[in-house]
């Protein structure tokens, strides 16, 4: 099952090479968070905010008020600093370590130091220029056919480019022991349609074209400016093709099992043959579409569309995602685009810091080995698995008294809580990088290479059962998330403020607690309830049940969609619907179990605050954040999660048990009335 994870977009993290080999030589160290005894960093709080009117405020409006985000980053706060800065200190320091260590050639640790030498050579890179780069565009230019075309796409899979269709090689959703082919839409640049269609992307969309020019221009590509205009113009048609966020977040209709020879005949407008030959799939019987109705819109568009076109459009995604593996003029062009226009970003980052995040993206189960023997302890395991029950029987409890669920479906929610599996720290198996070839004066090659090799590695295991190894994010990447009905923690998520083993009870449920219960919550929110104790799609709902979940589920999109966190862009509750009715489930849960864990004894009252006073706040420390607001649009109109803010104060205003401990009445901001609280787990 494709499930959203729990935290947003990927980050990939890294190490630094001696050449920076101290904190200080870099101008860096850890952003760790001030606490008191009990857990939490009273400091940040804004005693001139009333919580019932911003309890995010409240929580962390000093904070917010007296923090700088710095010029080579979007966002500073407790969860980017430990998936982003933190991570890249602590990862660089172990490979810093290995790199003073290891003799021996050719294991995994060795491959990942030469990667990033490859990388911090930046004379090397200069030396080399763009010949590795117009040495693949030559071969582009070679193609004569949209048959040729269309394999290019395919490969672009295992190296640089772009496709017009997506590929996802993940388990089948009435199969959940086998892979199957997930074939939707793609082929954008910007990161959603919105940014193609929607007014107040105008001038994006703009500095996209003049991006487009650049690139094409410093390839040495003729005609840039009236390439560039069509490629923008061919994206835009593919925009107004494609289906919304929240369209595509329906399990059911994103369910359309076909034969190859069906597709062919029902959409002969593209090469299905070619594409999934150039991909490695050319023994692929049989796809899942997930997009149904803007497949063949694409491919329409890909038959009435100029082949040179398609080939300036294909030469652009290649400089584009090889920009940051060639000379500097091509690094600048990218961040001057990607980073600075899209996220706001002032200055690109250390030369150190991209390292360790190519190293990490090429080869991050190698690092997450290194990292879980050197910060991750076995008894973080061990407390971990006891949380982790305490909140499962939580939930449990929740489930077996819902006054709003019939007997036959509390049976069936029951039978698929007690299936689903935990997975804490690590992955039982770590990937073979055997085959992997690494050079250290080969930047542009150890890039492709890198993609060839991932993606071959997952194509090659779909003949096989699903892999519950193969894990999104790797150890040393600070999340949690459902997938195939497995709960997965890695290492790097058991810190503060999240988990801190001498903090108290009420901090900690709070903080990890919340998320477990996040995670757990997962499995029946708004996509999750569509699988049942096996993940196989399946309707296990009776119709009045299923009518009252979406009853609930609406009012809370509803309240999710009034939020306003940028003037006149609006959070899109549809499409963060299944992460709020997890973050509100969660903790739930966590409450319930941390008054379980009281064993019938009253709490203790620290620094004036009670127990359940302190479990919110921990909720809104682990969410503390200041982020960029070029940022925070993108994420606004791309992400499946809420902005910080409203992960706190819409969590808490649908809470019974915060009215009380804080004392809110009708007349402050997040007040909502009994009956338009959303209880759903």
């Amino acid at each position: 099952m494709r499930l959203p994870v729990l935290l947003s977009a990927v980050a990939i993290l890294g190490f630094c090479c001696s050449s920076h080999s101290s904190a200080a030589q870099a101008g860096a160290e850890l952003h760790v968070p001030a606490q008191t005894a009990w857990g939490f960093d009273l400091t940040g709080v804004d005693r001139s905010v009333d919580p019932g009117d911003d309890f995010y405020s409240y929580a962390n409006g000093t904070w917010n008020r007296e923090t700088r985000i710095p010029g080579d980053q979007v966002a500073v706060g407790a969860l980017a600093d430990l998936r982003g800065y933190n991570a890249n200190l602590r990862v660089r320091d172990l490979l810093e370590e290995e790199h003073a260590h290891t003799t021996s050639s050719g294991n995994s640790t060795q491959k990942a130091i030469s990667l990033y030498r490859a990388f911090m050579d930046a004379q090397t890179v200069q030396k080399l220029g763009d010949a590795p780069l117009r040495a693949e565009l030559q071969h582009l230019n070679q193609i004569k056919s949209k048959d040729e075309l269309a394999a290019s796409m395919g490969r672009s899979f295992g190296g640089f480019g772009s496709s017009l269709f997506n590929l996802d090689l993940s388990t089948d959703d009435k199969d959940s022991k086998h892979y199957a082919v997930h074939l939707g839409q793609g082929g954008l640049g910007l990161p959603s349609r919105d940014y193609y269609l929607q007014p107040q992307f105008a001038r994006t969309k703009q500095a996209y074209e003049v991006y487009v020019v650049e690139l094409l221009r410093l390839a040495g590509l003729p005609d840039a400016p009236g390439q560039a205009h069509a490629i923008v113009e061919f994206e835009t048609r593919v925009a107004e093709a494609s289906w919304t966020h929240a369209e595509e977040r329906d399990p059911v209709n994103t369910y359309n099992p076909e034969d190859l020879v069906t597709l062919e005949k029902s959409i002969p407008d593209f090469p299905w043959r070619h594409f999934l030959a150039g991909a490695g799939l050319g023994n692929v019987a049989r796809v899942i579409v997930t997009t149904k109705t803007s497949v063949p819109r694409l491919a329409q568009i890909f038959a009435a569309t100029p082949l040179d076109t398609l080939k300036a459009w294909q030469a652009f995604s290649i400089i584009d995602k090889a920009a940051s593996y060639l000379p500097d003029a091509y690094v600048q062009a990218r961040f001057s685009f990607r980073l600075h226009t899209l996220g706001g970003q002032p200055t690109l980052a250390p030369r150190w810091a991209r390292a360790v995040d190519f190293v990490d993206e090429a080869m991050g189960s190698a690092v997450g080995e290194l990292f879980v023997q050197k910060h991750y302890p076995q008894e973080n395991q061990q407390q971990m698995a006891v949380i982790v029950e305490n909140l499962r029987t939580a939930l449990r409890d929740r489930l077996e008294h819902l006054p709003w669920m019939s007997p036959s479906t509390k049976a069936e929610a029951l039978h698929k809580l007690a299936n689903l599996e935990v997975q804490i720290g690590r992955p039982k198996v770590w990937i073979d990088y055997t085959k992997l070839e690494v050079s250290p004066d080969d930047l542009y090659g150890d890039a492709q290479r890198e993609k060839a090799f991932d993606w071959q590695r997952r194509v090659t295991q779909m003949n096989g059962l699903w892999n519950k190894s193969d894990w999104r994010f790797w150890p040393q990447y600070a999340t949690s998330y459902m997938e195939n009905n497995q709960l997965i923690f890695t290492a790097a998520m058991l810190q503060a403020p999240f988990y801190n083993a001498k903090a108290d009870p009420a901090i900690n449920y709070g903080g990890i607690g919340a998320v477990i219960g996040h995670e757990l919550t997962h499995s029946f929110d708004d996509q999750g309830r569509e699988f049942d104790a096996d993940n196989r799609l399946r309707n296990w709902w009776t119709t009045e049940d299923a009518a009252q979940f979406n009853k609930r589920a609406d009012l809370l999109s509803t309240q999710y969609s009034s939020m306003e966190p940028l003037p006149g862009l609006h959070i899109k509750g549809d499409v963060t619907l299944g992460e709020n009715i997890a973050d509100l489930g969660g903790v739930t849960i966590a409450l319930e179990a941390y008054h379980e864990s009281l064993h019938g004894k009253a709490a203790p009252v620290l620094d004036g605050y009670t127990g359940d006073q302190r479990l919110f706040l921990g909720w809104a420390q682990v969410w503390r954040e200041k982020r960029r607001d070029d940022d925070l649009r993108q994420r606004i109109t791309t992400d499946v999660h809420s902005p910080a803010t409203a992960r706190v104060n819409g969590v808490v205003r649908n809470m019974d048990s915060w009215y009380d401990s804080f004392t809110v009445q009708p007349s402050q901001k997040l007040y909502l009335e009994p009956d338009k609280r959303v209880r759903i787990w």
